[in-house]
C-alpha cells in the first residue's frame, strides 16, 4: 500500500500555498530592511547576523502561516478523507485562503511605515490612532512615500492572487472537475494511510502554530537574539506581533492590569510623594509674582536628538531659559503627552489614558489654576474630538478647547488642520482677548512635525535642508520664533511664563536599544525673561514633573496629588517611561528595560552607549528599577481606571 501523490491533490495545494505565502512575506520583509537602510545616516552593517535574523524570520512566518491554514487544512482532509469533491466547498476553501493571506499581507505592508515612526512592529495599538476614518485616511494617501507602499502592496497582492489561482487550477480545481471514482480503484489510496496522513497534517499545522515543540510556544522576544534591535525585530512577523499585541489588550480589558500588586504600588507611590525637599535646590526655587500667565506649548515630535542645526530658535531659548536638558515624555503617542504634562501622571502601558466612557477627573496643573481664577483654553490644530481630546479637556479643568472647526477652513494645508504659525496667530489673538479680564493659561498642541508633512506656502520661511522630514522641523522652530516674535509685542509678554515641551520624542538617528531613547528624550524649557535667570539642569526630569515645577513657581496654595516632582525642590532619582509593550528605567548611568510580554527585562550601562545586558551582574540594580516603575505605573493604572 502507498500514497498516490498523483491523485492527492490537497498535499500539494497546502505545500505550494505555504510556500508561496512564505515567499511573500520575505519580500516584505527584504522591504523593511530596504526602508531602514536608506534612511539611516549610512548604510548599517549587519554582518551575517541578518542571515541570523531572516531565518528566525522563516520560523514567524511559518507560525502565522499554520494559523491562516489551520481551518482551511481542517476543511481539505475532510473533503481528502471522504473523498468530497464539492466545487463550492472548495473554492470556499481557497476564498478563505486568498483572504486570510491578503490580509496577513496588509498588515506587513502598514508594518513598513509604522516600523520607521515608531521602532517598534505593527501592533494592537495601533488601532487607537484609528479615532477618525478621516484623518487616518488622510494620512495614507496625503503621503506620497504611502503611495507607493500602496502600489506595492496591490501589486504584491495581485501577483499573490494570480499565482494562488493557478496552484488551485492545478490542483483543488483539477479534482472539482473529476467523477468520483466507483467502487475502489487501485490507484486509491487505503482509509488507513488517509488518516495517517491527515493526523501527521495536524500535528505539523498545530506544532507550526506553537513555534516548536519546545516547553513554550513561540513568543515576541523569541526573535531577540543579539544586540541590534533591528535585527532584534527584523524576524517578527507583523501579523504575529498585532495578533499577539490583540490578545493580550483582550486580556487586560477583561482583568485588571497586574504589574505589581496593589500593597506595593500604593507603597512606591507613597515613598514617591514623600521626596524629601533638597535645601539647597529650594533655597535658589524661582518665585514669580501674582496672576502670571501661562503659555505652554506642546510640541509634536520634538525630541532632543534634534535640537541642533535644524532648531536656531530652541537652541536660543535653551541658553536664556530654565532648561532641563534630561528631560523624558511619559510615552510615544499624543496622548500620553497631552494626558501626562497636563496632569502629571504617567501613562500606562498599552492603554489609551484619554479614551474612556467615564472621564475620571483628574489632579494636576489645569484644576489648580482654574481654581486661581485663570481662563483655561486648549489650542488644536485638527478636528478638536480626534484622541477624546475635547471630551476629556473639558470635563478636567479647560474652559474651552478650541480645534478645526474654529479655523477658516481655506488655511487648513493638510491631515493636521491648519500648520503650526497658523495655529500660533489664532492663539495669540485669544491671549491678546483672555489678558483683558485676568490671568489666562493657554495650552498650544503642534502638529506639523507629524507625518504626512506638509510646509506651507504662505509662510515667511525658507528650508536650508533638502528632505522633507528634516524641512519640517525647520519649520516647526520657524514657527516658535515667528509665535515668540509677535508675542513680545504684546502688553501681557512680560507677564508671562512660557513652557516648552514635546508630547513625544521621535524615531531620530541611530537607536542602539529596543526602546529607543530619542522617542522620550524631549526638551523642557521655561522661559520668562523678567524674572528667570538663564539656567541649564542636567538632573533627570519627567514630562510629568512640568506641572508640580510650574505650579512651584507660582505664589500659589495647593496639594500635589500628582505623580509628579516640583524640580526646583526636589531631586529625581530615577526617571521612567513607557511604549505600548515596554517600560524603560533610568537612572544616571543606567538604562534598564522591561518588556511586558517576557515579564523580563534587561540593563544597560547607557552612559557608556553599551548594549551588553548587565542584569545578571547587577540584579539588585536591575530589580529595584523594575519595582521603582512598575509600581508606580500600576498606581496609575489604578488611580484612573
Amino acid at each position: 500500500m502507498h500514497i498516490n501523490m498523483k491523485h492527492n491533490t490537497h498535499h500539494k495545494y497546502l505545500i505550494f500555498t505555504y510556500l508561496l505565502g512564505m515567499v511573500v512575506f520575505c519580500v516584505f520583509r527584504i522591504a523593511n530592511i530596504l526602508v531602514y537602510g536608506f534612511s539611516a545616516d549610512g548604510w548599517p552593517d549587519f554582518g551575517r547576523q541578518l542571515w541570523h535574523a531572516m531565518a528566525i524570520g522563516l520560523w514567524f512566518d511559518t507560525t502565522v502561516s499554520c494559523y491562516l491554514l489551520a481551518l482551511p487544512t481542517l476543511l481539505l482532509l475532510i473533503s481528502y478523507l471522504f473523498d468530497i469533491r464539492s466545487r463550492i466547498l472548495l473554492r470556499s476553501i481557497s476564498f478563505f485562503v486568498l483572504l486570510g493571506y491578503l490580509t496577513a499581507f496588509l498588515a506587513c505592508a502598514a508594518d513598513i511605515p509604522f516600523f520607521n515612526y515608531f521602532f517598534t512592529r505593527l501592533n494592537a495599538v495601533a488601532i487607537n490612532e484609528v479615532s477618525s476614518v478621516g484623518i487616518i485616511t488622510n494620512m495614507v494617501f496625503a503621503e506620497p512615500r504611502h503611495w507607493w507602499l500602496l502600489a506595492g502592496y496591490v501589486a504584491v497582492g495581485c501577483g499573490y492572487g494570480f499565482v494562488q489561482k493557478r496552484i488551485y487550477a492545478n490542483t483543488l480545481g483539477h479534482l472539482s472537475k473529476t467523477r468520483k471514482p466507483k467502487g475502489r480503484p487501485n490507484h486509491t489510496t487505503p482509509i488507513i494511510l488517509k488518516i495517517i496522513c491527515s493526523i501527521i497534517w495536524l500535528s505539523v499545522i498545530f506544532i507550526g502554530m506553537r513555534g516548536g515543540l519546545g516547553k513554550r510556544p513561540i513568543r515576541v522576544y523569541s526573535a531577540y537574539f543579539c544586540a541590534d534591535p533591528f535585527l532584534n525585530q527584523l524576524g517578527l512577523n507583523p501579523t504575529f506581533t498585532l495578533m499577539k499585541s490583540f490578545s493580550e489588550i483582550k486580556k487586560s480589558q477583561s482583568q485588571l492590569l497586574q504589574l505589581t500588586d496593589e500593597a506595593t504600588a500604593q507603597q512606591i507611590l507613597a515613598q514617591e510623594r514623600q521626596t524629601p525637599t533638597d535645601s539647597t535646590l529650594a533655597a535658589n526655587a524661582i518665585q514669580l509674582p501674582e496672576n502670571m500667565n501661562v503659555v505652554l506649548v506642546i510640541m509634536e515630535s520634538m525630541t532632543a536628538e534634534k535640537m541642533g542645526e535644524l532648531t536656531p530658535w530652541l537652541n536660543y531659548l535653551s541658553k536664556h531659559s530654565l532648561c532641563f536638558t534630561n528631560a523624558y515624555s511619559a510615552g510615544i503617542h499624543t496622548y500620553n503627552g497631552i494626558y501626562s504634562t497636563l496632569y502629571s501622571t504617567p501613562g500606562v502601558p498599552a492603554v489609551h489614558t484619554m479614551h474612556k466612557t467615564f472621564i475620571p477627573r483628574m489632579h494636576g496643573l489645569p484644576w489648580v489654576l482654574h481654581e486661581h481664577g485663570y481662563q483655561n483654553t486648549f489650542f488644536v490644530p485638527h478636528n478638536e474630538n480626534y484622541d477624546n481630546i475635547s471630551p476629556f479637556l473639558h470635563a478636567n479643568g479647560f474652559d474651552q478647547v478650541v480645534g478645526q472647526s474654529a479655523y477658516n477652513p481655506q488655511l487648513v494645508v493638510g491631515t493636521w488642520g491648519v500648520p503650526d504659525h497658523v495655529l500660533f496667530d489664532y492663539a495669540l489673538a485669544h491671549c491678546n482677548k483672555a489678558a483683558k479680564s485676568g490671568p489666562f493659561f493657554t495650552t498650544i498642541m503642534t502638529c506639523s512635525d507629524h507625518m504626512p508633512y506638509v510646509i506651507p506656502q504662505d509662510a515667511d520661511f525658507t528650508p536650508k535642508s533638502k528632505k522633507i522630514e528634516t524641512q519640517i522641523v525647520e519649520y516647526a522652530d520657524w514657527s516658535i520664533g515667528y509665535f515668540l516674535n509677535n508675542a513680545k509685542r504684546q502688553t501681557w509678554f512680560d507677564n508671562t511664563l512660557f513652557v516648552f515641551v514635546a508630547d513625544h520624542g521621535a524615531n531620530w538617528g541611530t537607536n542602539i536599544y529596543d526602546m529607543a531613547l530619542a522617542y522620550h528624550h524631549t526638551p523642557m524649557i521655561f522661559l520668562c525673561p523678567k524674572y528667570i535667570q538663564p539656567q541649564k539642569i542636567d538632573r533627570l526630569a519627567l514630562q510629568i514633573d512640568l506641572g508640580p515645577t510650574l505650579l512651584g513657581m507660582l505664589p500659589l496654595t495647593w496639594d500635589n496629588q500628582t505623580f509628579g516632582l516640583d524640580l526646583m525642590r526636589q531631586k529625581r532619582e530615577m526617571a521612567y517611561f513607557c511604549s505600548d509593550d515596554k517600560v524603560g528605567v533610568l537612572d544616571n548611568e543606567y538604562y534598564y528595560i522591561y518588556r511586558l510580554h517576557e515579564k523580563d527585562g534587561s540593563l544597560y550601562h547607557y552612559a557608556d552607549s553599551s548594549t551588553d545586558d548587565q542584569k545578571s551582574q547587577q540584579p539588585e540594580r536591575a530589580e529595584k528599577m523594575k519595582n521603582y516603575a512598575l509600581g508606580l505605573l500600576q498606581s496609575a493604572y489604578l488611580t484612573t481606571k
